[in-house]
């Protein structure tokens, strides 16, 4: 029998302005990662967050929807660039799609909406296994 991989983390930062320490984000690859989200959570530290990462740019495949997700969340969109291709605080009970197609999408407390801007370039660490 094999045991579950742990999560895979990895740390975020924004390389195109002055502002806290990296971000912790869960790298969330699977269907069945992706598909949950952050559904159902009732709290979500503001230093942690949920990167959905598609093996491809689209519009489609990064869009967002919010159904029994019980508070607002700062959602970022980057290309396989990783630039920043849209931002926006999404509301409960919504459909969210990125104005430009995206390869991933950066979820976590609405404060992350005003930690980047379109055009932003943003770096991917991982993380030691034990954070």
């Amino acid at each position: 029998m094999t045991t579950p991989s742990k999560p895979k983390w990895i740390e975020i930062r924004n390389h195109s302005r002055q502002g806290p320490a990296g971000l912790r984000a869960r790298w969330c690859e699977s269907f069945a990662c992706k598909l949950r989200g952050l559904t159902f959570r009732r709290v979500l530290p503001n230093d942690e967050a949920l990167l959905l990462v598609e093996s491809s740019e689209g519009r489609a495949n990064t869009a967002i929807h919010m159904w029994f997700v019980f508070q607002p969340l700062g959602v970022v969109w980057l290309n396989s660039e990783r630039r920043v291709v849209d931002v926006m605080v999404a509301r409960p009970w919504r459909w969210y799609v990125p104005r430009t197609a995206a390869r991933f999408v950066l979820e976590g407390t609405p404060e992350l909406a005003f930690l980047f801007a379109v055009g932003d370039l943003v770096g991917f660490e991982s993380l030691a296994p034990n954070h």
